[in-house]
């Protein structure tokens, strides 16, 4: 089953070209691991997919996007941004409590019911391997827990809402190889219910993590194949070369 179909992809910001011709299919219930050097297009791509980049008075699109079969420009934007989470480079805890930084979103789409959001929450950070680390401290300030916790918080966050695609961009690049590796394990088995799609700018994570991987560069899609094969045998001797980390 496909999650996404984007065709002929194009995307500027005033008279910059961000990403051109892209065309490709995503996949449900896999990792699209997405690499690249920076400023190729990785970011913006990522963000066409849940509509962010249209916060940029200067974002001009053509082409298409279906999620669904559904094409994205056509679809609410609220219930199009529920069901596509996004899950940030730095985490961006609220002022607020464990538990009320996770109910957060639940509350804000009209639940009340105290079962429902403890049911949630409980659900929610279970999910992003954080429950056992915080089950009793729940009222505690989400500004007390560790940076890699944070991470893990703010994707039980985008959980709670019930998505069905999570993206994440670079979610782990302030965070120690311990921490890096509890994000990777909850992304494994996320997948079980979810569609990922990976923005990094670690190749090894890609590499850990990607059922598929995609190469940018220069705001083409160079190339997208298996992970296996992409890192032993990439078609393109770009995609090789920055595999080999000869430039980027």
């Amino acid at each position: 089953m496909v999650t996404f179909e984007i065709h002929d992809l194009n995307v500027w910001f005033g008279s910059v070209s961000a990403v051109r011709d892209v065309n490709i299919e995503i996949e449900a219930n896999e990792i699209l691991s997405i690499i690249g050097p920076s400023n190729s297009g990785k970011t913006t791509f990522l963000r066409t997919l849940n509509r962010l980049n249209e916060l940029n008075p200067n974002y001009r699109m053509t082409g298409m996007v279906e999620f669904e079969r559904n094409n994205i420009r056509g679809m609410n934007m609220e219930e199009l941004r529920r069901k596509i989470g996004m899950v940030f480079a730095l985490p961006l805890p609220l002022p607020l409590s464990i538990f009320e930084n996770v109910a957060y979103g639940v509350r804000m789409h009209g639940e009340r019911n105290k079962r429902v959001l403890e049911r949630k929450v409980e659900e929610a950070l279970g999910q992003a391997y954080l429950w056992d680390e915080v089950k009793d401290r729940l009222g505690e300030s989400a500004f007390k827990l560790s940076g890699g916790q944070q991470q893990r918080l703010c994707i039980a966050r985008t959980l709670a809402v019930g998505p069905e695609v999570i993206l994440f961009d670079e979610p782990c690049s302030g965070l120690d190889p311990i921490s890096t590796a509890k994000v990777e394990e909850a992304m494994l088995k996320l997948k079980e219910r979810y569609t990922i799609v990976l923005v990094t700018n670690n190749v090894k994570q890609a590499a850990r993590v990607g059922d598929r991987t995609a190469f940018f560069l220069g705001g083409e899609l160079v190339e997208v194949d298996k992970t296996d094969k992409m890192f032993t045998a990439p078609r393109d001797k770009r995609t090789d070369g920055y595999i080999r980390g000869k430039y980027g």
